[in-house]
């Protein structure tokens, strides 16, 4: 079936509010994008560390609607406690595990240089 492609944006964007308004998770991944943005923003990164903070957040932001859809898929399927559910649902977690760690690496290459600049050290 061709689907005009507003219908398919729509739908997206219909999937992405009802992932942020079921997860509180998201209130934590959004902070933390909004104050890495302003950081940013305030210590004027450069247009290759910007790229690298908003992949970074993309990143996360992405990993964190997988794993709602499959917590979703889950809980629309789930007549009980199945081991491999379970399962499915730590490895969706730990995505979003994994996502994080990497941005907060990330994070931490593009602002602990700036703070090593900032005090001298670098």
């Amino acid at each position: 079936m061709n689907r005009p492609w507003l219908h398919k944006f729509a739908d997206a964007f219909r999937g992405l509010r009802r992932a942020v308004r079921s997860q509180t998770s998201f209130a934590v991944h959004i902070t933390v994008a909004a104050a890495v943005v302003m950081a940013a923003a305030v210590l004027r990164v450069s247009l290759v560390e910007w790229c690298l903070l908003i992949g970074a957040i993309g990143f996360v932001i992405t990993a964190e609607v997988f794993n709602t859809a499959i917590e979703s898929l889950a809980r629309a399927h789930d007549v009980g406690r199945h081991p491999r559910i379970r399962d499915a649902l730590d490895m969706a977690s730990a995505a979003v595990l994994v996502a994080s760690i990497t941005a907060a690496g990330i994070g931490v290459v593009v602002f602990g240089t700036r703070a090593a600049e900032w005090l001298g050290l670098w």
